[in-house]
């Protein structure tokens, strides 16, 4: 069996955020033969599109753009976990994906959303987003405020076990038919 390596993005930097809980949880959650690892946007701290050329290029010159596009070429797919702010998904995901490009094309990318109403305005939008910049999308499942998790990010025992696996299961078929092609 072959080995995946998936990166699973916590993609709000806010303080009282519970991004990393609903990460650790989807993390837990993975397959054997799949490695996972925690990518934390607020961690990376990209700059507000400060690249002097558009990422179309490929022309990184800041150290910290060169850094996020190797840490995502080393990944066969990710999982974004994205919560929703004001029906929509963090400006800092959005920096941190439109400061690359090429590195988005044909990498299955799975969404699992949360927060009231499962994120499904977030999901929809970062979806759309996804689409452009060609990433291999898939959908996973939402996690809502009160039946799969507390407003505090403590996972419910309701919350959607299946759907993650699924989504895994997405992915890896997805990071197959990639390497067949």
């Amino acid at each position: 069996m072959s080995s995946y390596k998936i990166g699973i993005i916590v993609s709000s930097s806010r303080p009282t955020r519970i991004g990393p809980n609903v990460a650790q949880w989807v993390s837990e959650l993975a397959p054997y033969g799949c490695e996972v690892e925690i990518i934390d946007l607020a961690a990376v701290n990209l700059p507000f599109l400060a690249e002097p050329e558009q990422p179309a290029t490929g022309n990184y010159t800041l150290p910290s753009t060169v850094a996020w596009s190797e840490q995502i070429r080393a990944y066969d797919a990710l999982i974004i976990a994205v919560p929703e702010y004001n029906a929509g998904y963090p400006a800092v995901l959005k920096n941190a994906i439109d400061s690359l490009h090429a590195e988005w094309a044909d990498l299955p990318i799975g969404v699992v959303g949360y927060g009231w109403g499962a994120a499904a305005g977030a999901a929809r939008q970062l979806g759309e987003v996804l689409d452009r910049v060609k990433a291999v999308r898939l959908d996973g499942p939402g996690l809502s405020f009160g039946q799969d998790l507390t407003p505090e990010g403590e996972i419910l025992d309701a919350a959607p076990v299946d759907g993650v696996r699924g989504l895994y299961d997405q992915i890896v078929a997805a990071v197959r038919e990639k390497a067949a092609a």
